[in-house]
């Protein structure tokens, strides 16, 4: 049986209270026996994927850097999270294309423009994906612009509650 992976996407900071809810939704993933992958940067995915580590689940991540060096030299505080990294060299928005294709579904906390981007990129590649309302950001703003995509087949749910959004992924992955 192959596992699914959940790419979470969200801001690189965020408020006290969006980390909490980050770190629930890494424990909600790895409980159902899902993989992580995020962009192998800071804030929130990081929260989401430390959470999921250290409930047992397997973490990935798709870094805009060229190598280990760099990604080193730019990011800090994640050792021990991932267990493998893969060095794109695409910068951020070539690597937001790899990090959504490598996932079966995508969870959204919090965000700025960089978030909208992966979702738009989700949206468009027609994955299914679960957004974290009231997690601030453009997690909160979405709802309003989605419909105004064209629909090649993404499949939206929202929801405030993290352990809930990932039943709601698990059950589309499942149809």
């Amino acid at each position: 049986m192959t596992v699914k992976t959940i790419a979470v996407i969200g801001s690189d900071s965020g408020l006290e209270n969006s980390n909490a809810i980050a770190e629930e939704l890494g424990t909600a993933i790895a409980k159902k026996g899902f993989q992580i992958v995020t962009g192998a940067g800071q804030g929130l995915p990081l929260k989401a994927a430390a959470a999921a580590k250290r409930a047992g689940a397997r973490v990935y991540g798709v870094s805009p850097w060229e190598d280990a060096a760099e990604h080193n030299k730019k990011q800090s505080g994640q050792d021990g999270i991932f267990d493998f990294i893969s060095y794109t060299g695409f910068g951020m928005k070539g690597r937001n294309v790899i990090l959504i294709r490598s996932a079966d579904a995508v969870a959204m906390v919090g965000g700025a423009m960089g978030t909208l981007n992966e979702f738009t990129v989700a949206f468009d590649e027609g994955k299914i994906i679960g957004v974290l309302e009231g997690s601030g950001g453009s997690s909160d703003i979405v709802r309003t612009i989605a419909p105004l995509g064209r629909d090649k087949g993404a499949k939206v749910v929202y929801t405030k509650d993290p352990e809930k959004l990932v039943e709601m992924i698990e059950e589309l992955l499942n149809k």
